[in-house]
């Protein structure tokens, strides 16, 4: 759907395995700058580009437009179909150098982070041409500029970016939505992170990875600080719940977060243990 001018969202759907008779549906939004070329904002999981490339078709436009592809962090669902686009349009990749370790060799990824069905949601690895830190201002073509924001704790390299007119804010999974799997490397900076993009002033345009786009500052503002008020929500329940001084199996901490949180039974998962875990260490 086209939000702004420039910016179209794409909702793209996909499943995750959590056992062997069942899936959980989940679901990624990728986005498109339209200028004189195609800017692609994450590219959904393996097979994803197929939903992509029908919709710039729908719209006029040529595939082999895009000339850019900013990947927000390096999880299946924003890098999984990264290959095939890349290979087909010879676009640019940019990511954060500190998520290029996954990017680049996604075997390691799933090594170190065991997705359910990760061989299914990413196609492979995928070289990035252009390394960023955060605070780089992108030309992503005349007339066309892109600030990069380093923001952490969903990811250690997570980036947030704002559009030229700085009225339109892409926060990929920065924000944790309330009642939604809370899938994070690090609380703290997470709230950091939160708080920092709330000093931005003027968005009017807020797109980020798990909720239809919002506009208008007040609902914007409402939005993250609904989602430090979840954080700390989980927070408050792990430090009831855990010990920090004795060795506690993370997955019996995170069944009774889970259940005092009221999230579905299938939430108690490595992730989500990985995620409250990062509570019961020192900020």
């Amino acid at each position: 759907m086209q939000v702004t001018e420039l910016i179209h969202a794409i909702k793209i759907p996909f499943k995750v395995p959590i056992s062997p008779e069942r899936s959980i549906d989940r679901f990624a939004f990728a986005y498109l700058v339209f200028g004189g070329s195609i800017h692609l904002i994450d590219c959904g999981v393996a097979g994803s580009e197929s939903i992509i490339y029908d919709y710039i078709k729908e719209q006029g436009r040529d595939p082999k437009e895009i000339s850019s592809l900013i990947l927000t962090h390096s999880h299946p669902d924003h890098i999984g179909a990264a290959k095939s686009i890349k290979n087909q349009t010879s676009c640019t990749v940019f990511a954060h150098k500190l998520e290029r370790d996954w990017i680049e060799n996604t075997e390691q990824q799933f090594k170190d982070r065991p997705v359910p069905g990760f061989q299914i949601l990413v196609e492979g690895s995928v070289v990035v041409d252009n390394l960023l830190e955060g605070g780089e201002i992108i030309e992503l073509e005349k007339g066309i500029l892109c600030k990069t924001i380093h923001t952490p704790g969903h990811s250690k390299g997570s980036m947030s970016l704002l559009l030229e007119d700085g009225k339109s804010l892409f926060t990929a999974d920065v924000l944790i939505y309330p009642g939604d799997l809370p899938i994070y490397e690090d609380i703290f900076a997470c709230r950091r992170s939160i708080k920092m993009l709330q000093e931005i002033d003027n968005v009017e345009n807020l797109f980020s990875s798990w909720e239809d786009p919002i506009q208008g500052q007040d609902n914007i503002f409402k939005r993250m600080d609904e989602s430090i008020a979840y954080l700390e929500r989980i927070h408050t329940a792990v430090i009831k719940n855990g010990n920090m001084d004795k060795q506690q199996n993370n997955m019996e901490l995170c069944q009774n977060v889970v259940s005092e949180l009221g999230l579905p039974p299938f939430a108690a998962m490595p992730l989500v243990a990985k995620a409250f875990s990062s509570s019961l260490v020192a900020e």
